[in-house]
């Protein structure tokens, strides 16, 4: 049992758990669930809602070692589910693979990032949970599990909420290695993007948009481009002008903690995500917020959003808008939609974003926004019933693997299983 409160990365959300065991191998994994009545997995703590919490135990994969397999041949790599992204893209790149993408922060784990729909961005570029083709779980019973794609349920088994067991090895589709540059472009006017969101988030092969909300032109926009593309980085574009400054104060931090900008080649795990591997990301003390909406409406959500600036600004640290591929996985955010992504990274000012948040959803209603699973929201069960087409076979599916409920918990009782 532990003394401490145990906490988020961001420290603005504390668990319940009666107890965190930090588990060091597979089999120790399965103990702990065969013995446990209900049983919850917990990675790396980069989630702001409550989808990876319990009253009962929390067990942790992230100190079992990777184990590394890499087919060249198949063109995957399985690894341990626990591992850092930043630790398995630094093992792909020695070996001249890659893969098709990474969020912002290298830091999170692939399992809980697969397990919520986490992305990067680009708009030829599905989430992160899209480049999954084997999962291996451990069951209720305490038994293992592998499930790869094509087989039954596969699609709603990968963005899985941690309903149907603890996840401890994932195989993933990966491509050669390639080269990126990532340029920063300041004073896009806003009417630009409004009407045009397709043209300016097809600008990159990862493209990334800040905003204040209230300022008169999108303070920045970062265009991360292949090398191998063949697509030329303009030095202007529709009156936004290409930048060599770095652009870290857009989080009040440090723009050490930024990978390399600029308009410098480097490989892609040291250009995709924003930030680097050995320094604390973003702001830190946050409270983060995030909708996928179709991005064939992206420009009418925007400005549903911007009418409600005023009152966004003065609580907000910064926004970000990114792109999703459409996918077919269950409870992707981005099931079946080419998707624009509203990001908030908020202050941490807990109330003040609890009341702001039902305005925002009240906004997006219109264009069927979709929550981050993973991010601090108010959207309920009935609206997700709407939202996810495929949930009445996740509740199915779940009730098959899971039939005594060892792996639900308040957030998957309260938004998955509430009798509507």
């Amino acid at each position: 049992m532990r003394n401490e409160p145990e906490l988020n990365w961001a420290g603005t959300l504390e668990y319940k758990a009666a107890d965190i065991v930090d588990a060091t191998t597979i089999d120790e994994v399965s103990s702990l669930v065969a013995g446990a009545e209900r049983i919850r997995a917990l990675g790396t703590r980069h989630s702001f809602s409550d989808i990876a919490d319990t009253d009962a135990l929390l067990v942790t994969v992230t100190e079992i070692e990777p184990d590394f397999v890499l087919d060249d041949e198949a063109r995957t790599v399985t690894v341990g589910a626990g591992t850092r992204y930043g630790i398995l893209a630094r093992y792909l790149e020695d070996n001249g693979w890659a893969l098709h993408n990474m969020g912002s922060l290298p830091h999170i784990s692939i399992a809980g990032a697969v397990a919520t729909g986490t992305h990067g961005s680009g708009n030829g570029n599905g989430v992160l949970s899209t480049a999954v083709s084997a999962l291996e779980f451990v069951t209720a019973d305490g038994e293992l599990r592998t499930v790869r794609r094509g087989e039954p349920g596969f699609d709603g088994l990968v963005v899985g909420l941690g309903a149907f067991g603890v996840v401890v090895r994932i195989t993933l589709n990966i491509q050669p290695s390639f080269q990126v540059r990532q340029d920063v472009f300041r004073g896009l006017p806003w009417d630009v993007l409004l009407d045009d969101v397709e043209g300016v988030t097809s600008l990159g092969y990862s493209v990334s948009v800040f905003t204040d909300w209230v300022e008169d032109t999108i303070a920045n926009f970062w265009v991360k481009t292949r090398l191998d593309s063949g697509v030329d980085v303009p030095d202007e574009w529709n009156g936004a002008k290409r930048d060599i400054v770095s652009a870290g104060s857009l989080w009040e931090t440090s723009d050490d903690n930024l990978n390399e900008q600029g308009g410098k080649p480097g490989p892609w795990l040291e250009r995709l995500p924003h930030f680097r591997l050995d320094r604390i990301p973003s702001n830190g003390d946050e409270i983060q917020t995030e909708y996928f909406v179709p991005r064939s409406q992206g420009g009418d959500a925007l400005r549903a959003v911007r009418a409600l600036g005023e009152k966004i600004a003065p609580h907000l640290i910064i926004t970000e808008l990114r792109t999703a591929a459409a996918d077919d996985l269950w409870l992707s955010m981005a099931y079946q939609r080419d998707s624009l992504i509203i990001h908030f990274t908020w202050k941490n000012e807990p109330d003040a974003v609890l009341a702001l948040l039902p305005q925002i959803e009240e906004a997006l209603a219109p264009f069927d926004a979709r929550p981050h699973w993973g991010k601090l929201n108010t959207v309920d069960a009935v609206t997700l019933s709407r939202l996810y087409p495929r949930l009445p076979e996740f509740r199915a599916l779940a009730a098959e693997w899971d039939p005594t409920g060892a792996f639900r918990n308040a957030a998957l009782d309260r938004l998955i299983f509430t009798e509507e």
